[in-house]
């Protein structure tokens, strides 16, 4: 059985990695096993543990730190995130191609520790930082202050999108679906 591919696809927060990951999972023909990362930041309405999240204790997280069972983790807006690394191996090894869905510095570390021809990796960018600023306020799910801090991270994201194989803008989600698909079935 062919190892499955690992797929990483980052961006901005507000720029709808969420909503291309659920479409690229709808279609079959691309094999896709989707990581679910964990995270110490409490869940949003409607969210599910084991769905978006596995929301977990600083505690268990440090735990899965010393017992090096994350591919990747960082800190962002005062929460731990980081992707099980046992869960990730387990799927390739089934022959499943993995999405991760990470930001720019867990892609940092996960290339720096893996073959970058054994990834295929995806920044998802918002057509203009205005625009990005009003799907983040649409959600209403945030203060102000993360409001900010979300936007200023964005910017420094956005100045590393060239460490990505691929850059897809999110003007439209049917192309930025579309060409996702395209990217993973060409490799």
């Amino acid at each position: 059985m062919k190892r499955g591919l690992l797929i990483i696809m980052s961006g901005p927060s507000g720029v709808g990695k969420g909503t291309i990951r659920e479409k690229l999972m709808e279609d079959k023909s691309l094999n896709l096993f989707y990581s679910v990362s964990m995270t110490t930041r409490s869940p949003r309405p409607g969210e599910v543990d084991g769905r978006e999240y596995y929301f977990v204790s600083k505690e268990d997280f440090k735990k899965n730190i010393e017992n090096d069972n994350l591919l990747e983790w960082a800190e962002f807006v005062g929460n731990f995130y980081g992707t099980p690394k046992d869960k990730v191996e387990n799927m390739r090894n089934e022959g499943k191609n993995v999405l991760l869905e990470i930001d720019v510095n867990g892609t940092k570390t996960v290339l720096s520790k893996l073959d970058r021809n054994d990834v295929i990796s995806i920044f998802i960018a918002p057509p203009s930082l205005e625009e990005l600023e009003n799907r983040i306020r649409g959600r209403s799910t945030e203060t102000d202050e993360v409001i900010k801090n979300r936007l200023a991270q964005a910017s420094r994201e956005l100045g590393q999108k060239d460490q990505y194989r691929f850059v897809v803008i999110n003007d439209k989600l049917e192309d930025a679906v579309e060409e996702c698909r395209k990217i993973i079935l060409s490799n």
